[in-house]
């Protein structure tokens, strides 16, 4: 029998769910989940009765439908909810990386908050969540929406949880303001405040609000602009730079060689988004040039498709990046795109 005709010929399979298991959990509230999957599969038909799911269509096709089913099954076991996100996210991992399990990825869990968990939502995600456990310093790059900050700040927690570290260093450079804070009213604090708000956003999902103003007063976790870690040097500290992109070569130079002993460093940014005076190459570009080889340095390259926003964050970054490319990869120029903050 040839090829093409063992790609057109029509088979059936059946998946059996565990009658522990609540179908609805696997197929979703009314059938939202089992609706997802249809759209993702055309050519294969898929009818459900009892807890027998009957598959049948192209042998490819059925394939891949089939083990997507089986790890749907296997992600539902942990207790953990089902969604029409959470399946194409699966299918998602199947496709490019067929050799993996999504059921591993997405159940990866890295921290749990008043009935919250955080985890890894595509396998990019869950290889740079790995990466910060495996290395010393860790570059996580990539577009708004792909959790790049929000994971490092949820594996920063976790370490301290775990007394791993005794503090946390949370810190960005302040470009809006050129990195002169002296010149606005107000104390310190009102000072830096909008430049580092994303960073207490995520802490807020993530710790008891009530223990955050302590753990500030007591220097267990700081969040201060990157002008003010010059000098330093952060032993036993789980220490993470965002928005790098806005880091001159030389400014992340001084950051990264304030590394301590016991010490991880997580370093965040988008080169897509530079707003940096015209002229000033990016820090966050050149030092992957300069570290390139490096031991115990590893860098993660996020992308659209791990955009875990609203979908429509995805066609955004996506349509943006054509445009770019339309134009010769040329750079925007600072604040062209964006407003001067940005919420992550």
């Amino acid at each position: 029998m040839t090829e093409p005709s063992l790609r057109s010929e029509r088979i059936q399979h059946t998946v059996i769910v565990p009658a522990s298991l609540d179908m609805v959990a696997v197929t979703g509230v009314g059938d939202e989940v089992l609706r997802a999957i249809e759209s993702e599969f055309p050519g294969v038909d898929i009818h459900v009765r009892g807890n027998q799911i009957t598959l049948s269509g192209a042998a490819a096709d059925l394939h891949l439908a089939e083990r997507l089913f089986d790890e749907i099954v296997s992600i539902v076991r942990t207790g953990q909810g089902m969604s029409p996100d959470a399946a194409r996210r699966a299918l998602a991992i199947l496709r490019a990386a067929p050799e993996e399990r999504p059921a591993e990825v997405l159940t990866a869990n890295i921290l749990s908050n008043r009935g919250r968990t955080i985890r890894p939502k595509t396998l990019n995600q869950k290889r740079y969540v790995d990466a910060i456990d495996q290395h010393t310093i860790v570059f996580g790059i990539g577009p708004a929406g792909t959790g790049k900050t929000y994971l490092a700040v949820a594996k920063a927690v976790q370490a301290l949880q775990a007394k791993r570290v005794n503090r946390i260093v949370l810190t960005r450079p302040a470009v809006e303001a050129g990195e002169r804070l002296g010149y606005l009213p107000g104390t310190l604090s009102e000072k830096i405040d909008p430049y580092l708000r994303p960073l207490y956003d995520a802490l807020r999902d993530m710790l008891d609000p009530d223990s955050i103003p302590r753990l500030l007063t007591s220097g267990t976790i700081e969040v201060a602009p990157l002008a003010y870690m010059r000098g330093r040097t952060l032993n036993d500290a789980f220490v993470i730079l965002d928005e790098a992109q806005n880091t001159s070569p030389d400014q992340m130079k001084m950051f990264l060689t304030r590394l301590g002993f016991g010490s991880t460093m997580v370093v965040t940014g988008d080169v897509t988004q530079v707003d940096l005076p015209g002229g000033t190459e990016s820090g966050l570009k050149v030092v992957q040039r300069i570290l390139d080889g490096v031991r115990d340095v590893s860098f993660n390259h996020l992308t659209a498709h791990d955009v875990v926003r609203h979908s429509l964050v995805t066609d955004i970054v996506q349509a943006y990046g054509r445009w770019d490319e339309a134009q010769g990869g040329a750079p925007r120029g600072p604040r062209a795109t964006r407003p001067a903050q940005r919420r992550r």
